[in-house]
């Protein structure tokens, strides 16, 4: 199988790591799978996209688009072009995408139009936002994909829900569960260079990663983000994503910066690592709601709504209004007292989704 995967940022370089693991083990087989990587370039910002490729070992890209940084219908459209250019010279047997970035989107859209079949990973996730560019991309990729490989049962039922025929539905686990088990030994083994210059606090620490666009570009929302990370109820870790800190100094609001331990962009590692040792993590990002949980470390997600929702209901995630700081901080303090040293459910598989999304792409 001539396969090409699209990938363009920082979720789909981690699933990416699992999964090209898996493909490149085929090599050997009577079935093998050829791999070739197409780089949006959706974050264009190296410490957000080439430290990545590195620590995680993923193949170096075959093409290269270099579209980033504009708006989602600019780059959506931009993206299509030049992915349907790369399709049109490689004809490739079958386009992989994984989860629900405008990446996703652009490379389900041109192979569907050349009738190539598009694989999706991480079908079935709904936040029912429809207003969320995330849960547009996610919804049109999957009634586009030729397979859908669903993470939980409750994204099989929305497949199913949704009149996606059964055949086209692969319930393979969570390849963040493989990213967990895989990388998890290999941050730890790596501790003191991955820590080194951080401006770690003393004692139990707050993780907090904040990108999204409803919360970066809203002015009133993004100050009452700040506020409420001032007066975090631990000392807070801040890695400061391009697009965020861009907004806040946009906005006038780098006096709120002043409490917070503020940090670069991180690889995988490093925040594999800080999600491990941190007592709570408070974010916007969907797959960082994922890794707390695997990490083991409760989650506060200053969203509205989540894809996660099995997260919620067993209680390592919170949800909380990022417009009102007073409840972000009762959240942080409800999940504060959590009893993590109860077993958590085996909610995404056991770390071998990689691997059964390959036997089925053998079959294929």
């Amino acid at each position: 199988m001539q396969l090409i995967t699209v990938v363009g940022a920082r979720p789909q370089f981690i699933k990416a790591a699992a999964v090209s693991r898996a493909i490149a083990a085929t090599v050997t087989s009577d079935r093998p799978i050829n791999e070739r990587i197409l780089h949006t370039g959706q974050h264009y910002d190296a410490a957000m996209s080439d430290q990545f490729f590195a620590e995680l070992g993923i193949p170096e890209p075959a093409f290269h688009l270099g579209i980033g940084g504009g708006s989602h219908g600019a780059n959506t459209g931009r993206m299509i072009e030049a992915i349907e250019v790369v399709l049109l010279a490689e004809r490739p047997d079958a386009l992989l995408v994984y989860g629900d970035t405008d990446s996703t989107l652009a490379g389900a859209l041109a192979a569907s139009k050349l009738k190539i079949p598009v694989l999706h990973v991480e079908a079935g996730l709904r936040s029912f936002n429809r207003h969320q560019p995330e849960e547009q991309n996610r919804v049109l990729t999957d009634h586009l994909a030729e397979l859908c490989f669903a993470p939980t049962d409750s994204a099989v039922a929305h497949l199913k829900r949704e009149g996606i025929a059964n055949e086209r539905i692969v319930r393979t686990g969570d390849v963040m569960a493989d990213a967990a088990r895989i990388f998890g030994e290999q941050a730890e083994a790596s501790a003191s260079d991955l820590l080194s210059g951080l401006p770690l606090p003393e004692g139990p620490f707050i993780l907090a990663t904040i990108h999204r666009a409803e919360n970066t570009d809203d002015p009133l929302r993004l100050a009452t983000i700040l506020e409420a990370l001032t007066q975090a109820p631990l000392p807070v870790l801040f890695p400061l994503h391009p697009r965020t800190l861009a907004r806040i100094a946009q906005q006038g609001l780098d006096h709120l910066l002043s409490p917070l331990h503020l940090a670069d962009p991180l690889g995988f590692l490093a925040m594999v690592l800080l999600e491990r040792r941190a007592a709570l993590v408070l974010t916007d990002s969907g797959g960082v709601q994922k890794e707390a949980f695997l990490q083991g470390t409760p989650c506060v997600t200053v969203r509205s709504e989540t894809e996660w929702v099995e997260l919620v209901e067993c209680g390592w995630n919170r949800l909380a209004d990022p417009a009102d700081a007073a409840i972000m901080l009762q959240a942080m303090d409800q999940q504060l007292d959590l009893d993590t040293s109860k077993p958590r459910p085996l909610l995404y598989g056991d770390g071998d989704a990689a691997a059964a999304i390959v036997t089925r792409l053998q079959e294929s």
